[in-house]
């Protein structure tokens, strides 16, 4: 039987190496973002690993946008195995200058995108009695950080929602679990200064960096038949920041 991974922010980035290290586990992917050119370019390395791949362009902070993508993906591929809510911006700045709107549309991307994806997604899940929910959160939500009080606490918000739909579909055979990435090497830290790179790593215990393939990887463990006996838990995969 094929099993189908679906995958929110899947255009770039953790996302989208999240989907292609799940096609290399055999899974087919529904692959979603507001960017249809960053959706083509994952679309097309899916396929190349011999995948079924679908796109869709929602706003999944939006649910009726949500419903009606979820309706898509069923229909499209039979079922959902998995569910991976990776969606995320951030809109950093101390709280004492943050724009009201930076704020809701955080809270609003980040976490309420968890909220409408997982519970579109869990009726289905409930009917076969099986599935993963996979929310990707930050260590930043479990330890805070200056200047990001609106990315901390939708990232702690979707701590606290994983354990809680953890408790409720337990008895479905469905499991949800989180993982917290620390700072992970991406286009956007790369035009960063040495000095600043420098300064990074040193506030993690291993010294380095972590990759998008780290956070792939943490993400195929829990889809995955060794995870079995996992659920309510958070994963931090950081280098030992958050220790």
């Amino acid at each position: 039987m094929e099993k189908t991974a679906f995958i929110t922010g899947a255009g770039r980035g953790i996302g989208r190496q999240i989907a292609i290290r799940l096609a290399e586990d055999g899974f087919d992917c529904a692959l979603n973002d507001l960017n249809e050119n960053d959706l083509a370019e994952s679309k097309a390395l899916i396929e190349a690993l011999g995948r079924k791949c679908m796109v869709y362009k929602a706003d999944v902070s939006s649910s009726a946008e949500v419903e009606e993508m979820v309706k898509q993906i069923h229909a499209d591929f039979g079922r959902i195995d998995v569910l991976v809510n990776n969606a995320g911006i951030t809109r950093d700045g101390l709280l004492m200058r943050m724009k009201e709107e930076d704020w809701d549309n955080v809270l609003r991307i980040n976490l309420k995108s968890v909220y409408n994806c997982s519970k579109s997604v869990s009726k289905i899940m409930m009917k076969q009695k099986s599935g993963r929910i996979i929310s990707i959160a930050s260590v930043v939500g479990i330890m805070g950080n200056a200047g990001q009080c609106n990315y901390s606490a939708s990232k702690a918000g979707i701590i606290g929602f994983t354990k809680s739909l953890a408790k409720e579909l337990a008895s479905r055979g469905i499991r949800a679990n989180a993982v917290a990435p620390g700072y992970v090497q991406t286009p956007m830290t790369e035009k960063l200064p040495q000095e600043a790179k420098d300064k990074l790593a040193a506030q993690i215990p291993l010294g380095y960096l972590g990759t998008p393939e780290h956070i792939a990887s943490c993400v195929s463990f829990l889809a995955g038949k060794d995870s079995e006996y996992i659920t309510g838990q958070v994963i931090s995969v950081d280098g030992g920041m958050a220790m």
